[in-house]
């Protein structure tokens, strides 16, 4: 979602924009090339004569085997860095997530931590802070100059990774709130995130070399969140509460019976996602929107408008 709605507003702006990725972007004006981030060959072909590069390639599961998120979080990123440089690319946006720096405790107005793959709580978080601290470790002032932006929980219509799964979870009667409710959470929409992106790009080069939390600056409750996103979506509302310190316990269970036994889809909930839905995560945005020049300009209220008039319009194509 995120990166098909950069693409499609770089083409608006009047750049000559090339996609990599595995299957067809379906930007209108873009130029795509097939492949992954884990092919040398690719990245060459996709990089050539580029003056920019936005890499939003990521393994973003909440399971598998952890080589797999290796190879393309840390990998793909080794790769991408190195033919940019090779292709004379002046500018690599690295597309992060806060995640590189939660240690599973809450995040009160926090700033943009250094990433730490060390503690970091998936595979998925050690693994993007470790490709981030890559990007960083390439950033040259008088070559290919890296800033490296963390949108935190990126939603918006047809989004099938924070949305979806709380709409299936709800539809199934299995979105439980943990703890009270009460944990603060921000959220970034959409096109906010893909404001900043883009605000980055063009930012000055002194606001280069150094790594940004965007979100749109309105920390909710979590339950007020959830039942906004489910009432956007007509899907049911939360109603049970699950103790946070159980909800972890079992997220741990169910992270080892992954490991350990070859099932099919996702846990219903992992260690990660149950921290993530009962600590509290927001952060200060005045040193992002003073060093982008960006502030976002769609409200979370406005947000979930968008999302309920997508919603209706879906069910009314779909009616018979």
């Amino acid at each position: 979602m995120l990166g098909r709605a950069v693409a499609d507003r770089l083409v608006a702006d009047g750049h000559e924009v090339r996609t990599l990725q595995r299957s067809p972007s379906h930007v209108a004006g873009a130029q795509d090339v097939a492949g992954s981030v884990t092919d040398p060959d690719v990245v060459r072909a996709a990089v050539r004569d580029r003056e920019a590069v936005v890499h939003l390639a990521a393994q973003v599961t909440i399971t598998g085997p952890f080589e797999q998120f290796e190879a393309v979080n840390v990998g793909g990123t080794r790769l991408l860095l190195e033919h940019a440089r090779e292709a004379g690319v002046g500018r690599f946006v690295h597309v992060s997530s806060p995640s590189v720096a939660h240690h599973g405790r809450s995040l009160v107005g926090a700033g943009a931590g250094p990433a730490d793959p060390h503690h970091a709580r998936d595979s998925y978080a050690r693994t993007k802070a470790a490709g981030e601290l890559l990007a960083l470790a390439a950033h040259d002032p008088d070559g290919l100059r890296v800033i490296v932006v963390r949108p935190h929980l990126v939603w918006g219509p047809g989004d099938a990774q924070l949305i979806g799964r709380i709409v299936e979870r709800a539809r199934a009667g299995r979105l439980p709130v943990l703890g009270d409710g009460a944990a603060l959470i921000d959220t970034t929409y959409v096109d906010n995130a893909v404001d900043a992106l883009v605000a980055a790009l063009h930012a000055d080069p002194r606001a280069y070399g150094e790594p940004y939390v965007v979100t749109n600056g309105e920390p909710r409750p979590v339950v007020e969140l959830l039942a906004g996103i489910c009432a956007a979506s007509g899907v049911p509302m939360p109603r049970r509460h699950v103790p946070a310190a159980l909800a972890r316990g079992a997220g741990s269970l169910l992270d080892a019976a992954w490991r350990t036994f070859p099932m099919p889809g996702e846990p219903p909930l992992t260690r990660f996602v149950a921290e993530q839905l009962s600590t509290a995560h927001w952060f200060d945005q005045r040193r992002t929107r003073e060093a982008l020049g960006w502030t976002p300009r769609v409200g979370l209220d406005e947000g979930l408008s968008r999302l309920a008039g997508w919603t209706a319009r879906q069910a009314s194509a779909a009616a018979p």
